[in-house]
């Protein structure tokens, strides 16, 4: 019952998180693991848990959908769904042991993206633009990293859109909620269809985070951008950190 209710909570944070900044797997994942579920199952019942509000807010969106630069949206989707494909079958051929051991190195290129990839974006915009073709490699390596992970993915491809586009981030969102949620669409099925899904507990914080995320949408009415920001970061630099002294620090032991 205990890791019930711990499972129910995370998903209601992760769920808030989502709504309010992104990063909700840094509560879900861990949370997932602390109640015994495997590293790599733990990853993919929390991608399963988190999808459906995903997927309301890329429908939310629908109205804003655009082309990015001169790229089409069709091209971008049809180059994130063969990532995540590709990121989902990786992460199933991965093993317990080498997916516990890059997990923090993959927590951490999640927090520097949500810390920085949007000022990275704005520097690099000053200095380069680069060719449509070459957005579309990038976007599938992303699809990659969205199939596999996924945490703050939709970060990172805003990030390498400014390259392109010069238009208001908030233009962006539309097509940034969609395609995270077609990388992530691919990677649930093939999760599911290969039964790598811990269905208990993946369906109680399915119910938490869709709660979360209509509460952290009223509240991210009231908050300050500055103030969930602040309270983001720190908890996802935190949860690094403790992944880091965790996994090391028991390889160190074991030495």
């Amino acid at each position: 019952m205990d890791a019930m209710i711990l499972v129910f909570s995370a998903g209601v944070f992760a769920g808030a998180m989502n709504a309010l900044a992104g990063g909700g797997s840094f509560v879900s994942l861990p949370a997932l693991i602390a109640v015994g579920v495997p590293p790599v199952q733990a990853n993919t019942s929390s991608t399963v848990a988190l999808f459906p509000g995903g997927l309301a807010s890329a429908w939310a969106y629908r109205d804003g959908l655009r082309p990015v630069g001169s790229v089409a949206l069709r091209a971008l989707l049809l180059a994130t769904l063969c990532g995540g494909l590709v990121g989902a079958y990786l992460l199933l051929r991965t093993s317990s042991a080498a997916f516990t051991f890059v997990l923090p190195w993959l927590l951490l290129v999640a927090s520097v993206a949500l810390a920085f990839g949007r000022r990275f974006g704005e520097a690099m915009r000053t200095r380069w633009h680069i060719h449509a073709s070459a957005v579309l490699a990038v976007q599938f390596v992303l699809g990659i990293y969205g199939g596999y992970f996924g945490c703050a993915v939709g970060i990172m491809m805003i990030a390498v859109w400014r390259l392109l586009d010069n238009c208001d981030l908030k233009y962006l969102n539309a097509d940034r909620t969609l395609l995270v949620s077609a990388a992530n669409a691919v990677a649930v099925v093939a999760f599911i269809v290969a039964n790598a899904v811990r269905w208990p507990e993946t369906l109680i914080m399915l119910m938490g985070a869709i709660i979360g995320g209509y509460s952290g949408a009223r509240i991210g009415r009231r908050a300050t951008p500055g103030t969930i920001r602040a309270i983001t970061l720190l908890v996802t630099f935190c949860i690094t950190l403790a992944f880091f002294v965790k996994t090391y620090a028991a390889t160190l032991l074991i030495r």
